[in-house]
Parts: C-alpha cells; sequence; structure tokens
C-alpha cells in the first residue's frame, strides 16, 4: 500500500498457471510435446494429398496447440517481466524458450507445406467449410511465399533463434534492469529517472538527463555492439529471404504496403515544421528563452496539474472516460480492475515502460504498468487498457486470428487515450489549466508521432549504414544528432550526453521498424475520432465491430465503414491537422 498513490495491484498469474515448478506446467509442456509428435506424425509430407475437410481439421488441431504454446510461453515472459534482473527468472525464462522452441521446430513443417499448395488447389480445397473459416489466417500466411527458405534451412533458423536474435535481445533487457543512475543521495533505476524528465524543478530534470546520459555513456560499447549484432543478423536473413529492404519484413507482418507507410513517414517529415518546431518554439517562448536545453522537452508547463493522482481516482477517470462513449467498452475495461491482471507500481528490475501482453484468447491479457500519479501516468492506463480491450473483443476470432496486426494494434489503445484525454478536457476549470491540458495532450502526440518517425528515420539509416559495416558508437551517435535536431527544430541545445539517448529504447531491440505503427495509430485514430465528432450516430457499434475483428480484415476493409483510406495520402494529413489545430488553440491561448 503507498500512502499516496494507494492500493497498487499486481498481477494474479495463477490464471495461467500455479507457479514456475508447478504440476500444471510441467503437465502442459509434456502435453504440447506429445501433441506436436503426434501432429507431425500425421501430416508431415501428406498436406498436399488432404482434403479441405481434413486439412480444416489439422488447422484446427494446429490451432489448439498454438493456444496451449502460446500459454506456456505467455506465463514464462510475464513472470520474467516482473523482475528481469533476477537470474533465476532469466533462467526459467530461458529454458522454458528452449523447450518452447524444440517443440516448435516440429511444426515447421506445416507453414512450408501449406505455402506449397498452388493457388488453385488450395481455392479447391477451401470449398469445404471446415477450411474456409481460416481463409484470413492462410491469405496472411501465404504473404510469406515468395520470401520462403528451404525446410532445412527454415528448421535451422528457427532452432538458433534462442541463441541468436532472443539471446541478444536477452543481453540488453538484463543490462538495462541492472543499470542504476545516481540521482542526489540514491541510487535509481530506469523507469525512475526517466519519470524525472518531467518534474517541475528545472535543476531535478538537469541533474536526472546528465545521470541518465552518462550512465548510458559508460555502457555504450555494449549497447553498440548488441544493436550491430542484431542489424548485420538482420541484414543476412533478409538477403537470404530476398526482402527489397529493411522495412519490408515488418510491413509484410502488420499487412500494410511498403507505399502506404513511405507516405506517412513523408507526411510526418513535411510536417515537422509546423508541428514540432512550431510547438516547441511556442513553448521555449512560455519559458521566457530563445533555446531550451533538451531535458525540457518534455518539462511540465508552470500551470501544470502536477497533483498526484491516487490509482483509484486513475481508474475511475479512465473507465468514465471510456463509458460515456460505450457502455459495452467499458463494460470489457472494468474486468482489469481487482482481478489481479494489472501490475502497477514502479519495482527495482521490473520491465521498464508500459504494455500490454495479449497472452491467449482462452485466458486474458495482462497490463504492465510503471504507474507513479503523474496525469501522463493516467493516460498511459488510459492507453494500455485500450489495447486489453481490444485483445479481450478479439478473442473470439481464436488463436491464430485474434491477433491485430501492429499498425491496427495501436488504434484501440491511442483510441482510449483521446477518449480519456477529451473528458478530462471537458472539466477544465479554466483557461490556464486548459492551457497546460493542450500542451500535454499536444507533446504527447508529439511523441507518438514526430518522434516515433523520427525512431524510424533514425533505424531506417542505422540500418542501411551498417551494410557498409560495423558502426562506432560515435557513428550511431551521429545519426542519432541529426534525426533528433531535424524533427524538434531549432528551440533545443544538446549536451554531449544525448548523443547516447537512443541506447535505451528496446524497441529497436526487440522488433525493427515496429515505432512507424505509433504513429499510423495516432494519425489514424485522429483521422477517426475527426469521423466520430462529425457523424457520432451509429459510429461506436462500427467501431466495436472493427475491434472484434481481430486479424481477420486488413486496414482498408476495416476503415472502409467509416469512409477513410490510408493508401490515400490526404489522409495523414487529416490526422497531422489535429495536431495542427491543438497548436493554433495554444497560440491564441
Amino acid at each position: 500500500m503507498n500512502a499516496v498513490l494507494g492500493d497498487l495491484p499486481t498481477w494474479n498469474l495463477s490464471d495461467l498457471y500455479s507457479s514456475p515448478t508447478g504440476p500444471d506446467l510441467e503437465a502442459d509442456l509434456k502435453r504440447a510435446a506429445a501433441e506436436a509428435d503426434a501432429f507431425a506424425k500425421d501430416y508431415e509430407g501428406k498436406i498436399a494429398s488432404l482434403g479441405g475437410k481434413e486439412l480444416g481439421a489439422a488447422i484446427a488441431r494446429f490451432e489448439s496447440l498454438s493456444d496451449r504454446m502460446g500459454r506456456i510461453g505467455s506465463y514464462a515472459s510475464l513472470y520474467y517481466a516482473q523482475d528481469q534482473a533476477d537470474p533465476e527468472r532469466g533462467r526459467f525464462s530461458q529454458n522454458v524458450s528452449e523447450k518452447l522452441t524444440d517443440i516448435g521446430s516440429k511444426l515447421v513443417f506445416f507453414r512450408l507445406e501449406l505455402n506449397k499448395l498452388e493457388d488453385a488447389a488450395l481455392a479447391e480445397k477451401q470449398k469445404a467449410p471446415e477450411l474456409a473459416k481460416y481463409a484470413p489466417w492462410l491469405r496472411d500466411l501465404r504473404v510469406w511465399r515468395p520470401h520462403q527458405l528451404s525446410d532445412e534451412m527454415e528448421k535451422a533458423l528457427h532452432e538458433k533463434y534462442v541463441v541468436g536474435r532472443a539471446a541478444w535481445s536477452r543481453l540488453f533487457d538484463e543490462t538495462i534492469a541492472r543499470l542504476r543512475y545516481p540521482f542526489g543521495n540514491e541510487m535509481l533505476s530506469e523507469p525512475q529517472i526517466l519519470d524525472k524528465l518531467s518534474n517541475k524543478d528545472p535543476v531535478v530534470r538537469k541533474e536526472a538527463a546528465k545521470s541518465f546520459g552518462k550512465v548510458q555513456g559508460d555502457n555504450i560499447s555494449v549497447f553498440s555492439l548488441v544493436t550491430n549484432t542484431l542489424a548485420k543478423d538482420k541484414e543476412i536473413e533478409d538477403r537470404w529471404r530476398k526482402y527489397a529492404r529493411p522495412q519490408s519484413s515488418m510491413n509484410l507482418a502488420n499487412v500494410v504496403e511498403d507505399e502506404v507507410v513511405d507516405a506517412l513517414a513523408k507526411a510526418v517529415k513535411a510536417a515537422y515544421p509546423r508541428l514540432a518546431h512550431r510547438y516547441y518554439k511556442l513553448k521555449a517562448k512560455w519559458f521566457g528563452v530563445e533555446k531550451m536545453p533538451y531535458w525540457d522537452r518534455n518539462a511540465p508547463l508552470p500551470e501544470h496539474d502536477d497533483r498526484t493522482i491516487p490509482w483509484p481516482e486513475a481508474e475511475k477517470i479512465v473507465l468514465d472516460a471510456y463509458n460515456a462513449f460505450s457502455p459495452e467498452l467499458a463494460a470489457v475495461g472494468r474486468k482489469f480492475f481487482g482481478t489481479g491482471w494489472i501490475d502497477a507500481p514502479a519495482r527495482p528490475g521490473k520491465s521498464p515502460g508500459a504494455f500490454a501482453h495479449p497472452t491467449v484468447p482462452s485466458a486474458h491479457p495482462y497490463l504492465l504498468l510503471n504507474y507513479q500519479g503523474k496525469v501522463r501516468d493516467v493516460m498511459t492506463l488510459a492507453h494500455e487498457l485500450g489495447h486489453g480491450v481490444h485483445q479481450v473483443l478479439a478473442a473470439g476470432q481464436g488463436p491464430l486470428m485474434a491477433d491485430t496486426p501492429l499498425t491496427l494494434a495501436e488504434t484501440a489503445s491511442v483510441f482510449g487515450e483521446m477518449l480519456t484525454f477529451q473528458s478530462l478536457l471537458k472539466t477544465a476549470p479554466d483557461a490556464k489549466t486548459r492551457k497546460a491540458m493542450l500542451a500535454g495532450k499536444v507533446e504527447d502526440m508529439l511523441n507518438t508521432v514526430v518522434r516515433q518517425i523520427a525512431f524510424y528515420d533514425f533505424e531506417s539509416k542505422l540500418h542501411m549504414a551498417r551494410r557498409e559495416g560495423e558502426l562506432t558508437p560515435d557513428q550511431i551517435g551521429e545519426l542519432w544528432m541529426s534525426v533528433q535536431g531535424e524533427s524538434l527544430g531549432p528551440a533545443f541545445t544538446f549536451d554531449e550526453e544525448y548523443r547516447h539517448y537512443w541506447s535505451y529504447i528496446g524497441h529497436f531491440i526487440h522488433s525493427p521498424f515496429y515505432v512507424y505503427a505509433y504513429a499510423f495509430g495516432d494519425c489514424l485514430v485522429n483521422s477517426l475520432y475527426a469521423a466520430y465528432q462529425a457523424k457520432p450516430d451509429g459510429f461506436q457499434a462500427k467501431y466495436l465491430d472493427m475491434l472484434k475483428a481481430g486479424g481477420v480484415k486488413r486496414h482498408k476493409e476495416l476503415l472502409a465503414p467509416f469512409g477513410l483510406d490510408a493508401s490515400d495520402p490526404a489522409f495523414w494529413d487529416k490526422g497531422l491537422g489535429v495536431i495542427s489545430g491543438f497548436v493554433d488553440e495554444l497560440e491564441k491561448l
């Protein structure tokens, strides 16, 4: 119990398994291994000869096994996320990963053989309703056909993953979890020191920024080695799989065309001056300076609401906002509270940041936060709850089709944030508070859109440069500084240690080119929200249908009912116009 924040919830993972050494987990691992053996024995080398009904039955078996394996893997990764500095948890998670990889290697043949079927043969088989129901999954599976390697090669890559990419990712996670940053007479964890960057006191912000940059700099050789190795690993695999460019595999996984992502990045970069440059110039003026140090980027305004919001109040704010939009949405959201589905306190060793883990449709999602009572933390709760609600609603599509591509995965989360923000804005008692709230929202949107596209630009440059040879920490720092200067504009000064700030961003390590999904989601939601304001009648039902669709429909089909089309370049300008409009309002205030 925290005297100020109230009783912060923690996870109850026993909804998945009783404990890491529990008989239920052991039994499920054995059962999954036995089922995989039986599945391979029944189907390996025989997929082409199966009729539609039999193939449908095979996929149903594969789906049930995927759910079991997903439950085991989810448990291990959530247990590890609670304390990544604990070597026992790291060992447990690694061992489970290795066992699941061994089981999964017996199933590699299934996707490969499905992809070897000719289109006409598959279409014939799909006349059987048992197979037809899996059409969206087969459609998404078959986009990988041109990039598939030989069976032996695919199996080798699958088996080597745990000692390759996954091992380097683990090194990154454990390094970050163990780092401590001196501040006053304390040693803080990463989430705690980064939280100080939005403190009201400029002395606190400066000390935190300098300490963070120095510690990252002291460890920069490790972060550079991890980054160089993973970028090279990706380049080798991309070359074998014949991807046109480093972003292509992520775009394929997101079921979005390279051109659509190019149009988004181009639109955002063209808007840097009227969004970030204009806003930060305004902020510098409010602070009474020509230029701000980089640690003032997220500094609260003097009128900022800096009270601490206890957890029960945060819960009420978010659920009330959801409920005002749709009682059905709020009813799903309510399931997360008081049930052990959320882990909120910031603890040493705990995974930094925030996430929503979908686990598997037969269970329920889990949310991780590092809640410290700021307005921004309430927004993070609204964001992650949006993911959680989306995952619950999509679960009806089953283990193979519940997952949405990343481009749409951010829709419900950003929409949940927008609902919460608009609801708070309505209750602003005066113009001063309204100004501070609008400024906070603009900063969040700039962090989601401008900053993430700058990250995407940094990654694109880094992966291309890595093709010419290994990059020194200085070279990586140079790339970082160039994109930061370009995106944030002339209102900032950057000290030497800021060169190391790229090194804590986990997305670069865990999922290269993920970051544009945030900008995609934000612009998409701005357009969606504008459509809602223009025509609220019947919007909620269409919105809930979109979330329930999971991964069954592509972005074009999902947005059509709202009259939106992400492949139209003007679409992005519409979304960016919402941010620009907020900056206009701030200029007037």
